[in-house]
């Protein structure tokens, strides 16, 4: 169902697919990797990561590396309210900017394992008679969301593709040797 004419558009939950690959994997996604491989040879027509920015700024320079591999970038502050509570999410965001595209693509691919976007695949479908492609990691991902979708790009199939640094060594042999006392060789007599 893949061929090299079909115009495609690519929407990334960031916060979703981040949070999946630090908890699933205690890694972090090669998001440049993932458009290449979601994309598979067809005609890119934009490619949107939705991110949080934070009172701190610390995901700037990420976003700027999200822009340089490919991404347009759109943020939202992420608000918190009397007491405390945060909210963060692109839901709606993403679900206008799926309908909106769909006149000037064959394929919308939505980056993200949230079950709240079956419905979107659905009307994706139906109304528009684009194709609809997911991707994610299936661990995080619900299983009709998967099943909804026409094609499925599971990101936990393969890690050295997808995912990027180093896994938390605590209790491994080489984050164990890191926290060894040092000993002063014996002198021989």
């Amino acid at each position: 169902m893949k061929h090299a004419d079909q115009r495609v558009c690519v929407l990334v939950d960031i916060q979703n697919l981040y949070y999946s690959a630090r908890v699933l994997h205690e890694r972090k996604v090669n998001f440049k990797n993932l458009l290449t491989e979601a994309v598979a040879g067809r005609k890119l027509i934009r490619a949107i990561g939705y991110g949080i920015s934070t009172q701190e700024a610390h995901e700037e320079s990420f976003f700027d590396a999200l822009e340089k591999s490919g991404y347009e970038v759109k943020t939202k502050e992420l608000q918190i309210f009397h007491g405390g509570n945060k909210k963060a999410d692109w839901d709606v965001g993403i679900a206008v900017d799926a309908i909106t595209l769909a006149s000037k693509c064959d394929v919308i691919i939505i980056a993200s394992g949230d079950g709240d976007y079956i419905p979107l695949v659905q009307y994706l479908q139906i109304v528009t008679g684009c194709r609809v492609e997911g991707v994610a990691f299936a661990e995080s991902t619900s299983t009709r969301l998967i099943g909804t979708c026409d094609d499925f790009l599971n990101l936990s199939d393969d890690k050295r593709k997808f995912l990027i640094g180093q896994r938390n060594t605590r209790g491994s042999a080489a984050g164990k040797s890191a926290t060894r006392k040092k000993t002063t060789p014996k002198r021989k007599k």
